[in-house]
């Protein structure tokens, strides 16, 4: 069923992918917050392991007193323990955050697949890429998230700890680290630039074999090998040449390392001579190697790691995602119609360039306050038909109006379209039934006209929570009946919305809806419903008939056989 103007009004507005990347960060503070506190305690060893081993060596080996040294080091371990159950907890953190920026990338691709139009909807390849675009983006994102947290927090203990144990380290340690650091967001840029050049080769190389493979006996037949094999072989050189671009800026990661990572081992170790003459003793020393090598190096490290290769693949997936999905164009404005009046000209519709017409050349006239029932063998194009009617697709050829409105602009109230499928959500039964029109008004009259007041009973009330997946086909049918019984529309089109309903159950859903006035167009699940109509369109393979039940069953064959075929159910 399609929902009302305020139904999409009050939807958010949809962002492009990468301010779905800080607003997944901002949407949930206390998980920040969270996330902050389990790691000032994972990167408790950080900060503590200079001072530890310094200690352990001074207070402890060096005098003689190895139980002082092995306590200090337990002290150590224990840190290391608290800093383990951390990150699990910062794991779990991250990954509460990284799900809704996940959803959002979905909800971004979906929509953008609904703004195809029709005739490339089909395209499931590129819908596929997109949905493994998501998810190497989500878990880019959690990567980011949790190795540029962990460098930020192990920097901070660092420092701290480097300037709490001798101040003069920071002069052989602070300089090469922030060369080496600085060389490495320089070149994040252009490996950007390469890592997005080398994911559209390698895409457009999957693409081309994936094509190839496809229509082998086409080529076979053509005598297209060399042709073919001439354009793989191109895709193959243009992969391989982006792949050795990626490669020698990625050379530049090794170099940020060695100079941010390993040169201040090497200043701490060739000025050992001056700390000791400062009054520092090797204990000391060891200790802030030990902050070198055992937390600076690896955060270091970390961070080339993760934004080098996750951070780097997050920003060129979403530009993938970004570029993949069509922009908005402009909403139309949206129409009430004066009558609801259905005429389609001339109307074609295919579900893609190279496929057969569903619906051929259509030409249909719908009186307002008519009731309509189209029927046919399965496949006939009943329900694009009836997507068409309300605007739900566009035909590629002719017209199709309502009130003399282009069915695609009509405003969202003056139509109802329910599927085979209800739509049925989370929430109370109140606020499913009032999905397409707020507040109790009328409610009790739709629930009555439509026979649902067992089913609000069985349920406990307007107000007792509806879990969809408990709820049967029938009854989630019902309660879109209801639904769309009580809106404003003025047209109503049941696409076999009736079908898991007992027979005496649908005809009493037909009756209602032909009681309330306006124009009724029934896709018909049983021939009875096509009984309860005033006209039938029979459809069949892109040929139509209309006329009343006598009428096509002296003209139409087929509708004589499909007559024939039907024994009346009993209605209790």
């Amino acid at each position: 069923m399609s929902p009302s103007r305020r139904e999409q009004d009050r939807r958010p507005a949809r962002s492009e992918p990468g301010i779905g990347f800080w607003r997944a960060l901002r949407r949930r503070p206390r998980v920040l917050v969270r996330i902050g506190l389990w790691s000032v305690l994972e990167a408790g060893p950080a900060f503590f392991v200079g001072h530890a081993i310094a200690r352990a060596i001074e207070d402890g080996f060096a005098r003689a007193q190895p139980v002082a040294g092995l306590g200090w080091l337990a002290a150590l371990a224990v840190t290391w323990l608290a800093a383990a159950v951390a990150a699990r907890q910062v794991v779990l953190a991250v990954a509460a955050v990284a799900e809704p920026f996940r959803d959002d990338l979905l909800t971004y691709v979906v929509e953008g697949a609904l703004r195809r139009e029709p005739s490339t909807r089909g395209d499931s390849a590129a819908v596929a890429r997109a949905g493994l675009q998501v998810e190497l983006a989500r878990d880019a994102f959690a990567a980011v998230v949790t190795t540029v947290r962990g460098f930020v927090f192990t920097l901070v203990s660092v420092l701290l700890g480097l300037l709490t144990l001798a101040p003069q380290l920071l002069v052989l340690v602070l300089p090469p680290f922030v060369a080496g650091l600085g060389l490495f967001l320089a070149s994040l840029p252009a490996l950007a630039r390469r890592q997005r050049a080398f994911l559209m080769a390698d895409e457009r190389l999957t693409e081309s074999m994936t094509a190839a493979a496809g229509g082998l006996r086409d080529i076979e037949a053509c005598g297209l090998q060399e042709r073919v094999a001439d354009g793989l072989a191109l895709r193959t050189g243009e992969q391989a040449a982006a792949a050795r671009a990626l490669a020698g800026v990625t050379a530049v990661r090794t170099a940020a390392l060695a100079v941010g990572g390993w040169l201040p081992v090497v200043l701490v170790l060739a000025g050992t001579p001056w700390l000791l003459s400062g009054g520092l003793g090797m204990g000391v020393v060891v200790g802030a190697l030990a902050y070198v090598t055992q937390s600076l190096a690896p955060a270091l490290g970390g961070l080339v790691q993760g934004l080098g290769v996750s951070g780097v693949r997050l920003a060129a997936t979403l530009g993938r995602i970004a570029g993949a999905v069509p922009a908005p164009a402009p909403s139309p404005p949206r129409i009430r119609p004066a009558t609801c009046e259905v005429r389609l000209d001339g109307v074609t519709f295919a579900y893609g360039p190279h496929s057969a017409p569903v619906v051929d050349r259509l030409d249909l006239a719908v009186p307002e306050g008519d009731h309509l029932a189209v029927v046919g063998p399965s496949g006939a194009g009943k329900s694009t038909l009836a997507a068409i009617i309300s605007g739900m697709l566009r035909p590629q050829s002719g017209a199709a109006l309502v009130g003399g409105v282009p069915a695609d602009r009509l405003d969202p109230a003056a139509r109802v379209l329910i599927p085979q499928e209800a739509y049925v959500f989370r929430g109370t039964l109140l606020e499913n039934l009032a999905y397409l029109r707020d507040g109790e008004t009328g409610l009790d009259e739709a629930v009555a006209a439509l026979g649902a007041e067992r089913l609000v009973a069985e349920l406990g009330g307007y107000g007792a929570a509806v879990e969809p997946a408990a709820l049967s086909a029938g009854q989630r049918q019902l309660i879109a009946l209801v639904r769309a019984y009580r809106t404003p529309a003025d047209l109503i089109v049941l696409d076999e919305a009736t079908c898991h309903l007992d027979p005496a159950a649908e005809a009493r859903a037909e009756h209602a809806f032909a009681r309330r006035g306006g124009t009724l167009i029934v896709v018909a699940h049983r021939l009875t419903s096509a009984l309860r109509a005033r006209r039938i369109l029979l459809m069949d393979g892109g040929q139509v008939i209309i006329g009343t039940h006598d009428e096509l069953v002296r003209t139409s064959p087929l509708y004589a056989d499909l007559a024939g075929h039907w024994h009346p159910e009993p209605v209790s």
